[in-house]
């Protein structure tokens, strides 16, 4: 049997598009081992969606990267049975297809026995995923930069060997970071709040969010949460998103009063949540409370996780039938 876990992520935190994320313990975790035919039973959140009620592997995210990786690799493809528990909000912009794809892209490399190294595995997941961000927090844990370059084929065609170079720093952040991440009720998929971005930006815009970019890390190796004012100002995709999350203003408006407990707020990914950075100093608890109230003069609901940046990314443990 084979156990793997992984973390949700939040990725762009503001200004760092496509280049910044961090992980908070809510996890998807499965159990595989080999079967005759795929059965997968689900538990937790959102347990219809992680089933497998069309039968066609290919239908489902995991197992489709699963069978991709090893007919890509000439691996002979096994079945598997598996158990899943699922923490992650599905499609609401917390990581739930980075975690998908690299427990499939896990279970490829371990019934594959593949001899894949941890660049490797979140190069094929950057891939897939059409970004570096999500995936390399979510195997990395803590907050991740990343850079990658252009793949030279798309994800289902990089079958010469040929891969495009990803690098990673995994930043520890001086002093403690406390968040709340807002989750609403209905999802957004990332390709439709990809579709309302433009595709030109003015370089005043540009210059603003390297200007910000820095002062997020500031920030964080500073451990001055009052950057974050500067440090989430982001010109490039929330501006443009905010009319599909209807959570973003709210929240960054009351993060611009101090006594709110709220350093900043941000997109959660491509949004609709929304991830809010506490301060300290302030009672968490007081300050969900706050932001409850808030919402609701504005006619707003959404479910309200008190968290913290993880420490852990993947997890994988194999372990003996009993």
């Amino acid at each position: 049997m084979f156990t793997i876990s992984l973390p949700a992520t939040s990725a762009n935190l503001g200004p760092a598009f496509d280049a910044a994320a961090l992980a908070f313990p809510l996890r998807l975790t499965l159990t595989a081992e080999p079967a005759a035919n795929y059965k997968i039973t689900a538990r937790g959140r959102d347990a219809k969606l992680c089933g497998f009620p069309s039968g066609d592997p290919q239908q489902h995210l995991i197992l489709s990267t699963y069978e991709d990786v090893l007919a890509r690799e000439g691996r002979a493809i096994t079945p598997l049975r598996i158990q899943l528990k699922n923490e992650i909000p599905i499609g609401k912009g917390c990581g739930s297809s980075a975690a998908a794809r690299l427990a499939g892209i896990g279970l490829a490399v371990h019934f594959g026995k593949l001899k894949w190294s941890p660049n490797r595995i979140m190069t094929e997941a950057s891939l897939r995923e059409h970004h570096p961000d999500n995936a390399t927090a979510c195997w990395l844990g803590g907050i991740t930069l990343a850079r990658m370059e252009e793949a030279p084929r798309n994800a289902s065609e990089h079958d010469t060997g040929v891969l495009p170079h990803l690098e990673v720093v995994r930043v520890v952040p001086k002093g403690k970071w406390p968040l709340l991440l807002a989750v609403p009720s209905q999802p957004l998929s990332t390709e439709e709040a990809r579709k309302v971005l433009p595709k030109t930006y003015s370089r005043a815009d540009v210059v603003v969010n390297v200007q910000s970019s820095l002062f997020l890390l500031a920030a964080f190796f500073e451990n001055r949460g009052e950057l974050l004012r500067y440090g989430l100002d982001d010109r490039i995709h929330q501006p443009y998103r905010s009319k599909l999350c209807p959570l973003l203003a709210p929240l960054q408006e009351l993060a611009a009063d101090p006594a709110s407990g709220l350093f900043g707020a941000a997109l959660s990914g491509a949004g609709p949540s929304v991830l809010a950075f506490l301060n300290p100093k302030f009672p968490a608890t007081k300050t969900r409370l706050r932001v409850a109230a808030y919402l609701k003069t504005r006619g707003l609901k959404a479910e309200l996780f008190l968290t913290a940046i993880a420490e852990k990314g993947a997890e994988g443990l194999q372990r003996k039938k009993q």
